[in-house]
């Protein structure tokens, strides 16, 4: 069985953020970049399905600048047995649609089983690749999928909602994306990180994969950086401390 799991290289969660006000675009040189956590437990989920099956293949795919070799890097160092990286410079600023058609291109070629992604990065906030994909390349998608079962010729796995839980399955070949329920990623140790320097990482363009320089179906119309937060409002009790109170929450429609 062979698994794909999707990788995307983002700015570190807990650095500062940016929008270029010029290109409409993140910053992405205003952070360190690191792969973003919600891959790494959608790597956990299939690298405990090698675990229990030594037969299994598990595949780290990126599309991304040349930086996100060490997204993939850090893949094979957690356990992944290869990596493919789509790199390609028209690539920079791809919207969904763009990034659907190129990644789905990708897995189409190298051949899977099933395809693990985050149920959404956390840069772009789009929670759709998952879905379009699945539609792409013709398989079934499971979505938001906290715990994951594979048994050879299906996957399952379970949907936390607002009123309980839901169990889905679907027939292999399929698309899953996992949440924060899944399982947190292991962290490499001294062996894995010395083994990845060894593992194939595979570099391919768009020109490999067949896929024509469309661009993005969708731009960005403007930016506007977030306005700074003004100076609070100093309430002096007088006697009429619950009156202003009120008057204040009322102006700015709180209540």
């Amino acid at each position: 069985m062979k698994i794909v799991v999707l990788v995307k290289q983002v700015p570190d969660t807990f650095g500062e953020r940016k929008l270029d006000t010029t290109t409409g675009l993140l910053d992405r040189d205003a952070s360190e970049p690191i792969i973003d956590e919600i891959n790494e437990r959608a790597l956990e989920a299939a690298l405990q399905q090698k675990d229990a099956d030594k037969s299994v293949e598990v595949v780290a795919l990126s599309m991304g600048p040349s930086s996100a070799t060490d997204a993939l890097r850090k893949a094979l160092a957690m356990g992944a047995d290869r990596a493919i990286h789509v790199l390609d410079d028209s690539l920079a600023g791809a919207d969904v649609a763009r990034t659907t058609a190129v990644i789905g291109a990708a897995v189409a070629s190298e051949g899977f089983d099933l395809v693990v992604a985050g149920n959404e990065s956390t840069d772009g906030r789009g929670g759709v690749l998952a879905s379009s994909l699945a539609e792409t390349l013709g398989v079934a998608a499971l979505t938001s999928i906290g715990e994951l079962t594979v048994d050879g010729t299906s996957v399952s796995g379970v949907r936390a909602t607002e009123y309980g839980t839901v169990t889905a399955r679907a027939d292999l070949p399929a698309v899953v994306s996992a949440t924060e329920r899944a399982p947190e990623g292991r962290f490499p140790n001294f062996k894995g990180i010395m083994t990845a320097k060894k593992k194939p990482l595979a570099t391919v363009t768009l020109a490999e994969l067949g896929v024509g320089d469309s661009g993005a179906r969708s731009t960005v119309v403007s930016v506007a950086e977030r306005p700074a937060r003004t100076a609070g409002v100093k309430i002096v009790d007088d006697g009429t401390a619950a009156t202003q109170l009120a008057e204040f929450l009322a102006s700015n429609r709180l209540i």
